[in-house]
């Protein structure tokens, strides 16, 4: 090949020399000249218009390219406008063009409105089925060279408009649209590089959305109607939760975002006690989903937390409550006098204060709605010896855990107080027979040394109050039939020495660590030095403590080689008067003290037993 040749292989071809316009004139020409070779022309088409916002969105400070960018798509919207435009053309354009006219959204503001009027010119020309499915392929395959929030946001108005165009089949074609909807939403409120503006604008649209299906919910009757509506609640809670998410608390406590959405409660037959005790969660999925769809489920993850959240954002504002068309005074009634629903809303809460994404905020109002509802002695409500919550445990244990991490992470001061005093009346309420398990699951189940420390001290509470209960009953001279038939309950057994084990001689094998487990480890001293004397003095062995045995096993297995180790680290430690050894001698001084004393009243016991 000759070098003329060669230079001549490498030039470009004459049509990309042509300005824009003229290119797209061209193209729109042969796209109209010939149906046949259409889906040619299609190509070129979006190929061009791809390459047009690729070069806008990359050099983001061209005015130059912003205008061209805005100038194409233009005149790509009046190209399909034209009356005279074939329908096989539309057909051919509109399953590529929506897609391509989003790429424009985040070049400009014009461009984004131009986007969505090309998108609705589609809807409006097409089948809407075939529309329902070509925007969820676009929302489901973004262009990575575009913003999402931009991108997306003609595609949701498109969809709205879509829905209301359905002519049969209308839960099934909405059922369909709703998860890559919900997808999309999830995957931008979770994203903390948005602003909120372009959040608001998004969730407008969603809003949108809703609205619809609203809309299209009136022209259904029966079965159909149940299943939309439900489908419609289940859409709203989904997007509460990431609204609460996303958008700044200052922002969102003066936004009508959340009044919007709880709006819908009242058309979708949902309550604020449904949904704060779940049911009209339940109900609502086993109307639209069924129950053997669990891929669908993983679309709507965050709605047991949006059904808690509506509540509680009643719990913050009046104009919510009014929205909602709720008496949040009624409900609060109702849940503190009716323990079941009381466990139940206990139980969903645990979906808010669980959640890392959600604002602090939200929290402390959520715990602050959880000492509303249990205010006063509630648990003096019901009959403590029959309440049965062994199905509520899971969900009870769930809540604690929940409360806690807020009573250890939390920086505000007056929330981890409250947060506190809500773990204490949150096992108030749980029945004794009920209570010993579930502070020993969360003993067992904590890796904080000081959270340990405080459950043991809860667990030592207990049995004084168990202990000057009974001491009550016998100086009222009860008799021993009728005190016999209340038994000592589970804190004043063998299982509480169980507890202590845990941490003297963690499972592990060997001693605790020291002195990271300071803290749970003193405690747990000074509840065995406590069960020892209490029993001694008392002359009663309900724990087993006294037992030769067991004293045996204690001295050998837990004292000893925790007092082995504690020597050898104020030892190491006292003759160091760095910081670090100075905190460690300080921290390890009270525990020598009461491992000391625990020694001695062993050894005294086991004199007595020989």
């Amino acid at each position: 090949m000759s070098a003329e040749s060669s230079d001549d292989h490498r030039l470009p071809k004459p049509e990309l020399l042509q300005p824009p316009l003229s290119r797209l004139q061209a193209i729109l020409t042969s796209l109209s000249r010939s149906v046949e070779e259409s889906e040619r022309s299609v190509s070129d088409l979006i190929g061009f218009l791809n390459s047009i916002s690729e070069a806008a969105l990359l050099d983001p400070h061209n005015e130059d390219a912003k205008d061209i960018a805005f100038d194409v798509l233009s005149q790509v919207y009046q190209y399909i406008c034209s009356p005279s435009l074939d329908q096989a053309i539309v057909d051919v354009l509109s399953l590529d063009l929506p897609k391509a006219a989003s790429t424009f959204a985040d070049v400009s503001h014009r461009c984004l409105e131009v986007a969505g009027n090309v998108i609705d010119q589609c809807v409006s020309l097409c089948n809407p089925r075939d529309m329902l499915s070509i925007l969820c392929d676009a929302l489901d395959s973004p262009s990575e060279t575009t913003k999402a929030s931009a991108y997306f946001a003609p595609l949701l108005s498109g969809l709205s408009k879509v829905f209301l165009s359905i002519q049969r089949h209308h839960f099934k074609q909405v059922k369909v649209a709703v998860p890559v909807i919900l997808n999309v939403l999830k995957m931008i409120s979770l994203e903390s590089n948005y602003g909120d503006t372009e959040l608001e604008d998004l969730f407008d649209r969603a809003l949108a959305i809703a609205n619809s299906i609203h809309a299209v919910c009136a022209m259904l009757e029966g079965r159909e109607n149940e299943n939309l509506h439900a489908l419609l609640g289940l859409y709203v809670l989904q997007i509460m939760t990431l609204v609460s998410v996303s958008i700044n608390y200052e922002v969102l406590s003066s936004h009508a975002l959340v009044p919007r959405l709880s709006s819908f409660f009242p058309y979708c037959g949902l309550s604020y006690v449904g949904l704060i005790t779940g049911s009209d969660v339940d109900r609502m999925t086993n109307l639209a989903i069924g129950e053997d769809e669990d891929d669908y489920m993983s679309y709507l993850s965050y709605i047991k937390h949006g059904a808690s959240l509506a509540v509680i954002w009643g719990h913050i504002s009046d104009g919510v409550v009014i929205a909602a068309k709720e008496d949040l005074i009624a409900v609060r009634d109702e849940l503190r006098n009716d323990q079941t629903r009381r466990w139940q809303a206990i139980g969903m809460l645990k979906h808010i204060l669980a959640f890392v994404s959600l604002p602090w905020e939200l929290k402390k109002y959520t715990i602050e709605f959880m000492l509303c509802i249990m205010e006063g002695n509630v648990s003096q409500k019901c009959n403590d010896e029959f309440a049965d919550c062994s199905s509520y445990m899971p969900s009870l244990f769930a809540t604690l855990q929940a409360v806690q991490r807020v009573v250890m992470y939390a920086s505000d001061t007056v929330l981890r107080r409250n947060a506190f005093g809500a773990f204490r009346k949150i096992l108030a309420d749980i029945p004794t027979s009920q209570r010993f398990d579930i502070l020993k699951a969360l003993i067992t189940n904590s890796d904080s040394s000081s959270m340990i420390a405080i459950l043991l001290d809860i667990v030592k509470g207990e049995m004084h109050m168990e202990n000057s209960q009974r001491s009550t009953r016998e100086n009222d001279k009860i008799t021993h039939a009728q005190n016999k038939a209340k038994p000592h309950t589970l804190f004043w057994s063998a299982s509480v020495l169980e507890l202590v084990e845990l941490v003297l001689r963690p499972q592990k094998g060997g001693p605790p660590s020291l002195p990271e487990q300071g803290d749970a480890v003193l405690s747990a001293l000074n509840l065995y030095r406590y069960i020892l004397i209490t029993e001694s003095t008392g002359k009663t062995n309900y724990t087993g403590v006294l037992s030769r045995s067991n004293m045996q096993k204690t001295y050998n297995e837990w004292l000893l080689p925790l007092r082995t180790l504690v020597t050898g680290i104020m030892a190491e430690n006292k003759s160091d008067y760095d910081q670090l050894a100075v905190d460690t001698v300080c921290a390890l001084n009270p525990v020598e003290l009461v491992l000391y004393r625990c020694i001695e009243l062993v050894e005294e016991q086991l004199k007595q037993c020989t």
